[in-house]
């Protein structure tokens, strides 16, 4: 687990992502790095609660774009032309099922966000059971502006209908205060006070035993399957291949290529480029 850090302290396992000179982006092997993690906290006993963190600056940026992006030529995340949806998808539910095992274990997982969990890195925040921001973090997934759907969508399933498309519709980011406000997060503090507030949360959970987690976790867990949410994120992981080699995804990835992902990403973010052409936007169209 080289790109995740695994830490046993008394009845908490704490799970870090471990890339902070990127500010933890999502390499090739990180999604399976945090679903061994979870593996090893589940067959241990001792292991109460996960606390899911990232090291350095920020919990997570998204998707490492130097790898996927940047870089000239295919990659796992973008094929030739004609791409086949199959591979894609594959390799994506992959990712997407590694995220999820923090949902699927049995004992209760609580991300800890400061900094930025944007893009990919909120697709793994919110698959946690509970999720605590700094008020000054920032969570949001940008790329459903282009070339991305957050596969595990459990912004719709957290926030409902209207919201997770005023979310998503913008790409807009949030201060961890209006994630709070909104209802997408159980809990905002300031950045101060963000370790103190999960270690009172995880180490409360930490008394009560194993079995009884398990029950209340899997019982809550039941009534979000039953509306759908695996069919929901099939979707998902659909439609996320296909933004990627959609006319305007391919037109990001050459962008990229050309001219570097940071910057591809401001005109993106920014409303600063027209996606279908490939040319500057109208100050009025912004």
């Amino acid at each position: 687990m080289s790109h995740v850090s695994y830490e046993k302290d008394g009845r908490i396992a704490r799970i870090t992502l471990n890339r902070p000179e990127v500010m933890n982006a999502i390499s090739m092997r990180m999604p399976a790095d945090i679903a061994a993690a979870v593996a090893e906290a589940e067959a241990d006993r001792d292991v109460h609660v996960m606390i899911l963190s990232g090291a350095g600056a920020a919990f997570c940026a998204g998707y490492d774009l130097t790898e996927f992006a940047q870089a000239e030529g295919p990659n796992p995340g973008v094929q030739d032309m004609p791409w086949d949806p199959m591979q894609d998808y594959q390799f994506m539910w992959q990712n997407t099922q590694d995220f999820m095992s923090l949902f699927r274990a049995m004992k209760p997982v609580v991300s800890k966000i400061h900094g930025f969990a944007v893009a990919g890195g909120s697709d793994i925040a919110l698959c946690a059971d509970m999720t605590v921001m700094a008020e000054d973090a920032q969570i949001g997934y940008m790329p459903a502006r282009v070339w991305g759907c957050p596969t595990t969508m459990m912004w719709v399933m957290r926030l409902g209908p209207e919201k997770a498309k005023r979310m998503l519709l913008t790409g807009d980011k949030i201060s961890g205060r209006e994630a709070e406000e909104m209802g997408l997060v159980l809990k905002a503090v300031p950045a101060a006070q963000l370790d103190d507030e999960v270690e009172q949360l995880a180490g409360r959970m930490a008394t009560v035993p194993i079995n009884q987690l398990a029950m209340q976790k899997m019982v809550v867990n039941q009534a979000v399957e039953m509306a759908g949410i695996q069919q929901t994120q099939r979707l998902a992981t659909i439609f996320d291949g296909i933004t990627r080699h959609s006319p305007e995804g391919m037109m990001f990835k050459q962008r990229s290529e050309q001219m570097g992902w940071k910057q591809a990403v401001q005109e993106r973010d920014q409303g600063t480029f027209d996606w279908t052409t490939g040319e500057e936007l109208p100050r009025r169209n912004r």
